[in-house]
Parts: structure tokens; C-alpha cells; sequence
């Protein structure tokens, strides 16, 4: 239980002066039994503190997808830059002597750093950025690595690295903490949701004509990244001790700052919302209940479309040890949904946070929430979800009653960013339609890819929403969030890899769209097989037309190591693959 940190070094003898024999760095020791990291099982050690390469889910609860990461903690001098980023935090610049004092304790170490990860208050590492628009950095989609994100931070006088989004975050605080000797690991939760109220409910807005308004604080992300860090509870008790939430990503204020963490799982799983630190933040991104209303901007009338209690917090996600492979971790945050227990244990946690007694003029009444709608609706897609090909969904309506409905259906589409913010309209359209009784009707809606190619985000994400009015009934709300599929590059290895021996590998992508693609980009790195980041032009590739690029790297350390690969051009950006390469 000594401070983590670096330590000077001497030898006496007798009575002489003491010889200094240089420094050396003091770590978290999770194989050590004695030590609140400690981690009993040995892949589980290997995986969350060793390993330098991550996989990390993203995309939406329909349509999963993953991308490689190069966490590199053991390169270079990053374990220089992490003893600074503790360092210039804001509580040693407060009260230096009481910080470093503090350093022998993993929950104080991964609360200070959740905070310097973020650019806000402390002039931290990475600065984010939700806009759509990243003129002046990098968009947070572009890089596949901690490595150089850390040290831009320190090669510019520390100031913060432009941009960041939750991933980001994220997998710098798991190069961080692992690097100190702390067991992390990155959590993808989807349908995650932002209460920024503390009600436990996410609201979300629609005008009459179906689109989404950017109006209220609360949001339901389409997938959400943050951290799980592993060691003891000894302030809230053995069975709260294991896996803890840390958040670097900066989306409310705890004790004043933006810092989020560490909240125990175990806790989370229970409702007990009160523990130490920021439990009721964390237990709404995976149980908030939903309310969809239509606003009426002119009067400022809110009416409730409806609400649902089953649609936060699905399929949360993590890369399985030592195998490249996604493992579910839901059942360890809550109990099944619609299960009685889990509304139990959802129950306990309004309670506990005085939701329950009081009354809330912004809820719907029991009379809304009851009310049953006269049609269904869904999106349904119809071929495939690419990028550069034309979008082909089906609105499927059906008419739920024994007599006939006529229905005003407002349609739109709206491209956003990954936290479901609508950023450019794409396309619109309304129609009215007759159901007869318990009818359903069909209507195939095309968005060709010159109409939406201009106003996609770096994510690829489209909302696509249909507002229907039904005659005398209550109105339906059908949306779909969409992420496009990028197109793929492939990377072979020729021979074999070994130590100090250069190694050719060959990197192929084909233009699947119907015009030429200029600007071409290939970043490639990889912990142990590159010093830093290998940037290659690759030349301008006709519709249709393949491209082989071969380069050189001499691996210098032995065992399975990844290479990452990022492809751009100007039509599309951050195409990206990884590839385990055995040394």
C-alpha cells in the first residue's frame, strides 16, 4: 500500500555520504495479494494490464460493429506523460503534499484521472467535440491509438488535443490506468442515456413534422464508451469490491468538475444509488425510463407520444480475454428487463434518490402514459446498409382496430452524430394513407446516395423518423437509427514475423461507389511492430478500381501483436481494420 510514483534510489555505507543510484518507478502490482488491484486470475492479469491492443464496440443496439485500438502503454515515454497528467491534476496543484499522499489508493488515482483525461477544468488531455464539425483538430473518428494523443499533449506544453468523443476518452484512461498497474478495461453500453436532471427519465422532443429537436438536456446515445477498472472497495465494504465504472468522458459535473467514477458495479446491479461515486449518473445511462413527446414550438404545448422502460442500457459490451471476440456483460449491470426485479431494484433506486414522493410537474399523467395507440409502425430495411449505395427502407404501418383509420404520416431524415444529435436534414416527405380495418400497408422509401452522401457525420449515423396523426386518435412516433456499413480493406501479411527481420505486409481496398475517390490516406500503427504512426499516400482509385499498397516494418519485440489500419479519402474517412500479426 506504498504511493505509486518515482522514487529515488541510494546506497550508504557506514558513515560516507549516500551514492545515488538513479529512480525508479513504483507501481500497482495486481498479481501481489496483499495489494487493492490485486486480480487472482492470470489471463484476466494479462489481458487488462499487459495487453497494448483493444477492440472497442460501437454503432447501435440493431447493428453492432467494433473497431481495433492501440492502447501502447508500454511505449515510448508514456509512463513519463501518465506520472505528469497526475501531476498537473487540479487537486496537486491545490494541496500537493495530500494528493501524492492519496497516490497509494486506486479509487483516488482513477477519479483524479478521469478528470485529466477531459480538457475541461484542468486543461487536460483531450479536448471533445459533439458538433459534426472538427475544423482546428482531428475528428474523433481518425485516430486508432492512445499514443499519439498523449504525446501531442505533452509535445505541445500540455495543452488538449483536439477532439475527442466518448472512445476517445475512454481508451485513453485504459492506457493510462493499465500503464500504472491498474486491471481496466473499455465498456460499451448502447442506448445509453443522459440524464442530465437526475429524474431517472430521458425526455426527448418532436415537432409536428417528425423531426427531432435539440432541445432538451437529457439525450439517448446511440452507444455510449466508458471504463471499468478493477480493485477494492475497503470504504463501502467487500461485496461492492471488483469491477468500478470510471467515466473520463465529460457530461456532468461531480463535486464540481467534470469527473465521473468510481461507481461500483455491484451497487449499480442493486439500485444502491447512494454509494460513492456518482451511481445515480451511471444507474440512469443503463436503466432511465424514456418519454417521447411532440412539442408544438409555436405555443409551447408538450403532448406525450409515449413512453417505454425497456429500451436503455442493451447489449453492453467488452472484448473477451485473450481472444478478439465480444463478450455481454448486461446481466452484470441489471437484473433481465421486464423482470420483476429489476423493477424492484429500479423502484429502490427512486426511492433512494426522493424520486418517488415527490411530484413531478414534467411527467405525464397515468391517463397519457395509458393511453393506446390506434396503429403500429415500424421501420423494416430493405438491402443493404452501405455507404456510397442508396438507402432502401419500408415503413410498415398497421392498423391495430376494427375499423377504418386515416393516418397523416410526416416523414424525415436527418443525419447526427453517434449521441443521436441531428446535425444536416437529408430528406423529407408526408403522405396520407387509409388503413382499413386491421390492415397493414407497405410504403418503400428511397434516399439515394448523392441526397445523403453531403451531410453525413464522420459516424455514418441517419435518423429516420415518421410522425403519424392519426384521425380522431393519438399520434405514433416510428424511428430507426441507422448506421451505414463503411466499406472494407484487407491486409495480408507476406511471410513470417519475427523479431528485427522486416516484414512485407500488403494493404488492398476497393472504391465501391460510382465516382473516383482522390485524397487517399493509409495510417498505419501497431505497439511493437512501429515506433509511432506510419502515414502512406495512396493514389486516386476510379469507381470500381482496387489498390494494393505494400510497406515495410521490422517488429522488435516477440508474441501476438496488432496492426491497425485507417483508410481515408475524400468521400468517406476512417475506414479501418486490425490484423494480429505473431512475432
Amino acid at each position: 500500500n506504498a504511493v505509486i510514483g518515482r522514487y529515488k534510489l541510494g546506497v550508504q555505507s557506514g558513515s560516507s555520504s549516500p551514492t545515488s543510484l538513479g529512480t525508479f518507478v513504483l507501481l500497482f502490482n495486481p498479481w501481489s495479494s496483499g495489494d487493492d488491484v490485486f486480480m487472482p486470475n492470470q489471463a484476466e492479469c494479462e489481458e487488462y494490464v499487459l495487453e497494448e491492443f483493444g477492440i472497442i464496440f460501437a454503432g447501435n443496439k440493431n447493428y453492432i460493429s467494433s473497431f481495433g485500438w492501440n492502447f501502447g502503454q508500454f511505449q515510448g515515454d508514456i509512463l513519463d506523460i501518465c506520472l505528469s497528467m497526475l501531476d498537473r491534476s487540479l487537486s496537486h496543484r491545490q494541496d500537493p503534499i495530500t494528493d501524492v499522499s492519496h497516490r497509494n489508493d486506486p479509487k483516488y488515482v482513477g477519479r483524479v484521472l478521469s478528470a485529466m483525461v477531459n480538457a475541461n477544468d484542468d486543461q487536460g488531455v483531450v479536448l471533445g467535440n459533439w458538433s459534426g464539425n472538427y475544423d482546428g483538430g482531428k475528428s474523433p473518428s481518425s485516430w486508432t491509438g492512445s499514443g499519439e494523443i498523449l504525446q501531442s499533449w505533452k509535445k505541445s506544453g500540455f495543452r488538449p488535443v483536439r477532439y475527442g468523443q466518448c472512445w476517445v476518452f475512454a481508451a485513453v484512461l485504459t492506457t493510462v490506468l493499465r500503464c500504472l498497474g491498474i486491471p481496466t478495461r473499455t465498456i460499451t453500453n448502447f442506448s445509453s442515456a443522459h440524464d442530465a436532471d437526475g429524474n431517472l427519465r430521458v425526455d426527448e422532443f418532436y415537432d409536428a413534422s417528425g423531426n427531432h429537436l435539440d432541445r432538451a438536456a437529457d439525450s439517448i446515445w446511440n452507444f455510449h464508451v466508458w471504463n471499468e477498472s478493477w480493485f477494492s472497495r475497503s470504504d463501502l465494504g467487500p461485496s461492492y469490491s471488483g469491477w468500478q465504472i470510471l467515466d473520463a468522458t465529460p457530461q456532468e459535473e461531480s463535486e464540481g468538475i467534470y469527473q465521473c467514477g468510481p461507481a461500483s458495479r455491484k451497487a449499480i446491479k442493486e439500485g444502491d444509488v447512494e454509494l460513492d461515486y456518482d451511481c445515480p449518473f451511471v444507474f440512469a445511462e443503463v436503466n432511465a425510463d424514456c418519454m417521447y413527446w411532440n412539442y408544438d414550438t409555436a405555443t409551447g404545448k408538450k403532448t406525450l407520444i409515449f413512453s417505454e422502460s425497456t429500451s436503455i442500457g442493451q447489449s453492453i459490451s467488452t472484448k473477451a480475454v485473450g481472444r478478439d471476440d465480444r463478450v455481454d456483460v448486461t446481466n452484470d449491470y441489471k437484473y433481465e428487463e421486464g423482470s420483476k426485479k429489476e423493477r424492484d431494484v429500479f423502484k429502490k433506486a427512486r426511492k433512494k434518490l426522493g424520486l418517488e414522493d415527490k411530484f413531478d410537474p414534467t411527467a405525464p399523467t397515468q391517463e397519457e402514459v395509458e393511453q393506446k395507440p390506434d396503429i403500429s409502425g415500424e421501420f423494416k430495411v430493405a438491402g443493404p446498409l452501405q455507404l456510397g449505395k442508396d438507402l432502401n427502407l419500408v415503413l410498415v404501418l398497421a392498423n391495430l382496430q376494427s375499423d377504418a383509420k386515416t393516418v397523416h404520416v410526416n416523414m424525415t431524415a436527418w443525419s447526427t452524430v453517434y449521441t443521436r444529435k441531428p446535425v444536416h436534414e437529408i430528406w423529407k416527405d408526408s403522405m396520407s394513407v387509409t388503413l382499413s380495418p386491421k390492415e397493414e400497408k407497405q410504403f418503400p422509401i428511397k434516399i439515394p446516395y448523392i441526397e445523403y452522401q453531403q451531410q453525413l457525420t464522420t459516424d455514418y449515423t441517419i435518423q429516420v423518423t415518421a410522425l403519424c396523426h392519426v384521425e380522431d386518435g393519438i399520434q405514433v412516433l416510428v424511428q430507426r437509427d441507422i448506421t451505414l456499413d463503411s466499406p472494407t480493406i484487407d491486409i495480408q501479411v507476406l511471410g513470417e514475423a519475427k523479431v528485427d527481420r522486416e516484414l512485407d505486409v500488403e494493404v488492398t481496398f476497393t472504391n465501391p461507389i460510382d465516382t473516383e475517390v482522390t485524397n487517399c490516406l493509409l495510417l498505419v500503427e501497431g505497439s511493437d511492430l512501429l515506433r509511432g504512426l506510419l502515414k502512406i499516400e495512396v493514389p486516386p482509385l476510379k469507381a470500381g478500381d482496387k489498390s494494393s499498397t505494400k510497406f515495410k516494418l521490422t517488429p522488435f519485440e516477440t508474441g501476438a501483436k496488432h496492426l491497425v489500419v485507417n483508410f481515408s479519402c475524400d468521400k468517406f474517412a476512417n475506414v479501418k481494420t486490425f490484423k494480429m500479426i505473431n512475432v
